[in-house]
């Protein structure tokens, strides 16, 4: 049997199939609880409405719309932060703004270290392999 603290309320459990103690599984389900009837009630209710009505967190209800405990379908106002700059979405971790300066700045990045590689003078490798080409001594 292994034991553990749970993340959320710091007491010693034996853990189980899920990383938190059986005393706080049970909070968060009447958290849901509170949650879901109030939505079936207030189905225009926005995030913050919820979370004003039943005390539940903001980032405990992002995480029941995440896991799909919660239909955001139902529920046309409810919306949850960006991961990154807050801003109200619908589906997925970031809005499409910081989706967009992600791939913009990765890409910038990919291009700047493929010409460091080749003006070094070092193989540029594409594909499959490519990872496995920069390790590699020039032949």
């Amino acid at each position: 049997m292994e034991l553990g603290n749970c993340p959320r309320c710091g007491k010693l459990f034996a853990k189980n199939f899920r990383d938190i103690c059986p005393s706080c599984i049970k909070d968060i389900e009447a958290e849901y609880e509170k949650c879901l009837k109030y939505l079936r009630e207030e189905k225009s209710a926005t995030i913050q409405e919820v979370h004003e009505a039943t005390g539940v967190s903001i980032r405990q209800i992002t995480k029941f719309i995440k896991e799909g405990r919660i239909s955001i379908a139902n529920n046309p106002n409810m919306m949850y932060p960006c991961e990154v700059c807050g801003v109200l979405i619908r589906d997925g971790n970031m809005c499409d703004s910081c989706r967009t300066r992600l791939t913009r700045d990765l890409n910038s990045a990919l291009k700047e270290d493929t010409s460091k590689r080749n003006e070094s003078g070092e193989r540029s490798g594409s594909g499959a392999y490519s990872a496995i080409d920069k390790f590699r001594s020039p032949q």
